[in-house]
């Protein structure tokens, strides 16, 4: 090999043995080396920001929301539940939902071209419960099978300006539910947002539904907190007929699978106008997916809501992730460089301790406790889990809603 005479007095042509081994056969220039290393710290200081970011200010909010100790109102109220093939589910969870301890309420459920005694039931339970009102919508090979008719259908059937929403396969916690919930309605507030948690129960693929509802929950509930609401859950959510009715109602995104519940509250759902109510008397929790390929075919209508959220939402929400993946790669190149190797180790311990405590005390709030002690690592595998949950959606062609 030829020996270049110039290398000895511009560059230093061997690889400096502080880089991985991987790299010691290549030939870097100190000046590339120096380039190399300050868009590295530039990568991990800027990544490590934004998790604090997202940590201390979004997520971080939750933890200081109060609870109310007094409810400033019980208005009237209509709960609207829309059912498909739902006997089994409305067996289990109807009665919960009549018997709320609440001055004034009526349930209002949809029967949806439904083919099971669905139909027989209700009839039985609306002569036990007069608060009890049934929308029959017979079979109709000429209407979509979507959520969207039969719960724009039961809003106009609706008696109250106060509406509240939940699934025929949710559970509230309590006979608290309600009061709590409905008691969130004030003259400014329109909108109330709750969390629908799933049932713990046996198996890998039920621990991942509950830490990927869990995880979207902490940050849907903290970017409303902070002023920036961007989705709730249709099986605990409620608003007023005044808001449906100015926004008009389901129409902007009607075409969509999903999007009753996050699509809506974007188009609804202002700076003021809406509270949170995360107590644990106000969860519903339902029933997660028992195999892989039904839960793959719900995320796919949950995201296919997704495409349609403006682009400044679509970036915050597409941030967090993207910045936990650069700091990770770029601390462990760091890590190969003894000027800054303890400077990083220090950044990313205080990074890591930080997010481990606040998100700790988030899911111990949401009833998680099985996740907090190895919270920071199962969200690390939850990303790396994403982008192949994607593909596999992006393959599912399912479309319909029951």
């Amino acid at each position: 090999m030829l020996k270049n005479k110039r290398c000895k007095d511009i560059y230093i042509c061997r690889q400096p043995p502080s880089l991985p081994k991987g790299l010691q056969s290549m030939y870097f220039s100190q000046e590339q080396l120096f380039w190399f290393t300050i868009i590295l710290l530039t990568l991990f200081g800027v990544s490590a920001l934004i998790q604090l970011y997202f940590t201390i200010w979004i997520h971080g909010s939750i933890l200081k929301k109060k609870k109310s100790e007094d409810l400033v109102s019980l208005p009237p109220v209509s709960i609207i539940i829309a059912a498909r093939n739902e006997a089994s589910n409305l067996t289990k969870n109807l009665e919960t939902i009549l018997t709320q301890d609440y001055p004034s309420f009526e349930v209002v459920v949809i029967n949806h071209q439904s083919i099971d005694d669905s139909k027989y039931l209700l009839h039985a339970y609306k002569q036990r419960f007069p608060n009890l009102k049934v929308i029959e919508l017979e079979k109709n090979h000429h209407q979509k099978v979507g959520k969207k008719l039969p719960l724009s259908i039961g809003i106009k059937g609706a008696t109250h300006e106060h509406l509240m929403f939940t699934d025929a396969d949710c559970l509230p916690s309590s006979n608290q539910w309600l009061k709590n919930m409905a008691g969130a309605f004030t003259p400014k507030s329109e909108i109330v947002i709750g969390y629908g948690p799933y049932k713990k129960t046996k198996g890998i693929l039920n621990s991942i539904i509950r830490f990927d509802t869990a995880w979207i929950a902490m940050n849907y509930l903290g970017s409303a907190l902070r002023g920036k609401p961007y989705m709730g859950v249709g099986r605990n959510m409620g608003y007023t007929k005044t808001v449906y009715n100015r926004v008009g109602g389901f129409k902007s995104h009607y075409a969509v699978l999903s999007g009753d519940d996050d699509l809506f509250i974007q188009s609804a759902a202002k700076k003021k106008n809406y509270s949170i109510s995360i107590e644990p008397e106000t969860f519903c929790y339902s029933q997660a997916k028992e195999t892989w390929e039904d839960w793959i075919a719900q995320k796919q209508r949950h995201y296919s809501a997704s495409k349609h959220y403006k682009v400044f939402k679509k970036w915050m929400l597409g941030i967090y992730p993207i910045s936990l993946l650069i700091l990770l790669l770029s601390f462990v190149s760091l890590l190969f460089n003894g000027q800054y190797r303890w400077w990083c180790v220090g950044v990313f311990a205080l990074v890591f301790v930080l997010k481990w405590m606040v998100q700790s005390l988030i899911f111990k709030k949401l009833n998680e406790k099985k996740f907090v002690l190895f919270l920071p690592f199962l969200e690390i595998g939850y990303f790396m889990l994403l982008p192949y949950l994607f593909y596999l959606t992006g393959r599912n062609r399912k479309g319909s809603w029951k």
